[in-house]
């Protein structure tokens, strides 16, 4: 079972899932994917016009191609750490300088600081709301302030939304209200599409047209297109999946608080445990068992492994391992 990447460990329901791979035909398959219907179905979802979105490979596409479109040698690329790691791996292909912004010891962000940060030779700000893999969002004014001062500086700002599910607030308003601004989102979270890989940008309509100029005309295949429509088809679908993870987290921490486990859980789909033993001692035991967790060298995460939060059934499984390999006796 793989906890470890913050897929959903259930996948979309069965009957879900059977209805809408009746939509792979033969004929489907035998002609280029047909893009326009999932903007079409994205812009009446999300409010915007049709000519503010795109779709990628993944959201992790998106933001290669931001970086193409923006980046380059000599630019500068802001953002948190530790964060999503393909900033820093972007930030690195493109020959940009990364200014991180640290967490504090108590896990918290400093605002001020990202501000101080932005000068004009930054060209890229990345804002992750919520950020993975703590899970600190920002508020609204927080994300402004951020917003106007790369703006004064000639910077985009990317919004990435894709733990924004189980947090349930968005900043989709604020592509519409300011121009350097790129909200990025994916199917691979809670829609429990990683394998097909497909994900949006929404942006201002001059920004979305340099990316799909940056990118192959047919980089997001057929099939990923079809489940994505199924999805947006079925906006109860949606409601459930976020209601059996919320159940699955909250089961998981109720186990965690009766064993006097110290935790961290924010705003996504995962939850950082503090183990009684050692932190590589019990990965390689829950390896040994069949189940994949994620574990960091960062300082301030270190200490703890992270699990990716799914229905009850999943959790159960995970925690009545855990708690027999990680008990005070094995310590």
């Amino acid at each position: 079972m793989r906890l470890d990447m913050n897929e959903n460990p259930g996948g979309l329901p069965k009957d879900f899932f059977e209805k809408a791979v009746k939509r792979i035909t033969p004929e489907l398959l035998a002609m280029y994917p047909e893009q326009a219907k999932l903007i079409r179905r994205l812009s009446s979802y999300l409010g915007v016009d049709i000519s503010r979105v795109t779709i990628t490979n993944g959201s992790d596409d998106a933001i290669k191609t931001i970086f193409d479109v923006f980046g380059g040698p000599g630019k500068t690329l802001v953002s948190v750490y530790p964060s999503f790691e393909m900033y820093r791996v972007y930030a690195k292909m493109f020959g940009m300088k990364h200014q991180i912004i640290n967490y504090g010891s108590d896990f918290s962000v400093s605002v001020n600081d990202i501000l101080a940060a932005i000068d004009a030779d930054v060209n890229i700000v990345a804002l992750l709301n919520p950020n993975n893999p703590i899970g600190t969002v920002y508020s609204r004014d927080e994300a402004e302030q951020i917003i106007k001062k790369a703006r004064q500086c000639n910077a985009v700002v990317i919004l990435d939304e894709a733990y924004y599910y189980f947090y349930s607030t968005t900043f989709i308003e604020l592509v519409k209200k300011y121009d350097n601004v790129i909200l990025t989102r994916t199917f691979s979270k809670l829609c429990s599409l990683a394998g097909a890989r497909i994900g949006y940008a929404v942006a201002a309509p001059e920004i979305i047209r340099l990316m799909d100029n940056a990118r192959p005309a047919y980089s997001v295949n057929a099939v990923a297109i079809e489940f994505a429509c199924a999805i947006l088809d079925e906006p109860d679908l949606i409601t459930k999946l976020i209601e059996v993870e919320r159940e699955g987290r909250e089961y998981l921490i109720k186990q965690l608080l009766e064993n006097g486990y110290e935790y961290i859980s924010e705003n996504g789909n995962y939850v950082f445990i503090k183990p009684n033993g050692k932190v590589k001692d019990v990965y390689e035991k829950l390896k040994c068992s069949g189940i994949l967790v994620k574990t960091y060298n960062n300082d301030l995460i270190k200490d703890y492994v992270r699990i990716t939060t799914g229905g009850i059934a999943q959790m159960k499984i995970f925690f009545d391992r855990f708690i027999k390999i990680d008990s005070k006796n094995n310590k």
